[in-house]
């Protein structure tokens, strides 16, 4: 969601692809002993992308556990069962009542390219709603997503969770609901704009351009200054209190989460190295 613009056709992501460079820092003590590696993910990606560099191949290899938003599923159904206990209630009212009416037109545009029904949506919350909404454009699959391949790559080390299904989708679901209709208009709003030009957000995150990531995480839903504290900036915060005990210790982890956390003054970088961290890029 935080990057929900970053898909591409499946026909030209690989061909129009830059050089694979994502966003790969090492975390050293003041010392400068190396204590660890973040690496900026993408939670989906169309067949065909080359993101792995000699530098992530090494880190993959060298590191000694894996560090990830959501982890494997323990059981099938697990998901699924964790997302409807939360993303449903009754008593709700129509999907379009809940947006601007200058909104409701693009509502049934969208609707209507993802072969839906608003009547879909009659027992779905506002911020539910918002995250099936930013998935009818978008044509990466998560089975692609970073996340997923590193989780298999660690087959034999232990993977931590940051928040776990559950514990994410509970931020949203504890949103005030003007804040998911908020977030569910600006989901409206941005879709257009984000069909014009659906490779830019992915190309910026395969090359690393974190300046285009970290301006595109000021944009959309995130441009709201209670959705953004909510959304990354107090869980960033709440991450970093997590790792640094990870970092202090001998074993050390590599770090995957979405690239929108890692950006900007407000991100995991600048957080770090404000606990006394040495944070550079590699290569």
């Amino acid at each position: 969601m935080l990057l929900a613009g970053c898909n591409d056709a499946p026909g030209d992501a690989a061909k129009d692809a830059p050089p694979p460079n994502p966003l790969l820092y090492e975390i050293a003590s003041a010392d400068g002993t190396v204590e660890g590696w973040m690496l900026g993910t993408i939670h989906a990606l169309p067949e065909g992308i080359d993101w792995r560099t000699p530098e992530i191949s090494q880190v993959i290899d060298t590191a000694d556990f894996l560090v990830v938003e959501i982890g494997e599923p323990k059981g099938r159904d697990e998901y699924p069962s964790i997302y409807f206990s939360l993303a449903r209630s009754d008593g709700l009212p129509p999907l379009a009542t809940r947006l601007p009416p200058e909104l409701r037109p693009q509502l049934a545009a969208m609707l209507a390219r993802g072969g839906m029904e608003a009547e879909d949506f009659a027992v779905e919350e506002s911020w539910a709603a918002a995250i099936t909404l930013a998935r009818i454009d978008a044509t990466g699959d998560p089975a692609n997503g970073v996340d997923r391949a590193l989780i298999d790559q660690f087959d034999d080390r232990q993977v931590h969770e940051l928040e776990g299904l559950r514990g994410q989708l509970s931020i949203f679901d504890r949103l005030p609901e003007v804040q998911q209709r908020a977030m569910l208009a600006a989901v409206v709003r941005e879709s257009e704009t984000a069909r014009k030009d659906p490779a830019r957000l992915q190309q910026a995150w395969l090359s690393g351009d974190a300046a285009t990531i970290e301006a595109s995480a000021q944009k959309g839903f995130l441009a709201d200054p209670a959705l953004r504290e909510a959304l990354l900036t107090s869980r960033n915060r709440r991450w970093v209190d997590a790792l640094i005990p990870m970092l202090a210790n001998n074993p050390r982890p590599l770090v995957a989460v979405g690239t929108a956390h890692l950006v900007g003054p407000e991100g995991l970088v600048a957080l770090i190295e404000a606990r006394g961290y040495r944070v550079r890029r590699l290569p």
